[in-house]
């Protein structure tokens, strides 16, 4: 086990309110859908207490509206609460002033159901990149002391594959971005930070390569997943193209069995605290 505690995140939302399904789930029609996504969050919670990790949940503003008694759970429990924005929402598409105003409402609505500061922010599908060169300045303007949105790979649906795979100061004065984890392997980066791969590659795999990235470069790692991954009994939504159904469903029985193992096999603690020393400190510095 290494000698410094990994970062690990929940992204909280519900099933039908990912990109995968955004082609055949109106949002007009999320209210229509049965949420489970406090009863899965809810276990998420269990399973961290059991281990006695904390972690950062990266929480949607829509979420916190409905689910009130679960925003203040994951408070009263120590972990941190951030924000995904409020209705998940491609940041990109959203444009500058859309963002401003997303951000702004989410931040209200988690300080206000969890009575804590909202200082994180990780952008919906990863959709901050070199296309929203105003985001940064709008989340330090919005009281976000952190972004971690950047994920340095390349994918048909998300990716900065040019960006830096360290933190860094981001433009805009007191804001970091903490990028996603990747692995370097013959002049490519590879994915490491959980979700969808988490749930495809072997889990043997996977750890071994969280192993060699503290080995190399000797610092932490960030781990996501969302609720739904731990739900294999989700209704089934119809219409979807394949690459959608093996990206939402593939591994779905498995996941929480590997949550456990990687609990117990790596340290873990909140995004606030891995990366203290970072955020304790002017940006730039």
């Amino acid at each position: 086990m290494s000698a410094f505690a990994n970062a690990l995140t929940v992204d909280v939302e519900d099933y039908f309110q990912v990109q995968a399904l955004a082609g055949v789930v109106p949002r007009s029609t999320w209210d229509d859908w049965p949420r489970r996504v406090e009863a899965n969050t809810g276990r998420l919670l269990d399973l961290f207490a059991a281990a006695g990790v904390r972690a950062t949940f990266f929480t949607l503003g829509w979420v916190a509206e409905r689910h009130g008694p679960l925003i203040r759970r994951i408070v009263a429990e120590g972990h941190e609460l951030a924000s995904h924005g409020y209705g998940h929402e491609l940041i990109d598409r959203l444009g500058e002033a859309g963002f401003r105003a997303d951000v702004r409402r989410a931040r209200a609505v988690l300080e206000d159901a969890g009575g804590v500061p909202v200082v994180g922010y990780r952008a919906p599908t990863f959709s901050l990149g070199t296309r929203t060169p105003w985001a940064h300045p709008v989340l330090a303007e919005s009281g976000h002391r952190y972004s971690s949105s950047i994920y340095p790979i390349r994918h048909d649906l998300y990716g900065s594959p040019d960006a830096p795979r360290t933190p860094y100061a981001a433009v805009g004065g007191a804001l970091w971005e903490l990028p996603m984890t990747t692995l370097r392997l013959r002049g490519r980066n590879l994915p490491l930070s959980g979700g969808g791969w988490f749930r495809m590659v072997p889990y043997g795999v996977f750890s071994a390569g969280l192993r060699r990235h503290a080995a190399a470069e000797r610092r932490p790692a960030i781990f996501y997943l969302h609720p739904w991954e731990i739900d294999p009994r989700q209704p089934r939504v119809a219409g979807l193209g394949l690459k959608s159904r093996v990206r939402h469903y593939t591994g779905l029985a498995a996941t929480e069995r590997r949550l456990r193992q990687l609990l117990a096999d790596f340290r873990w603690d909140r995004m606030d605290r891995v990366f203290a020393d970072r955020l304790q400190a002017p940006a730039g510095h």
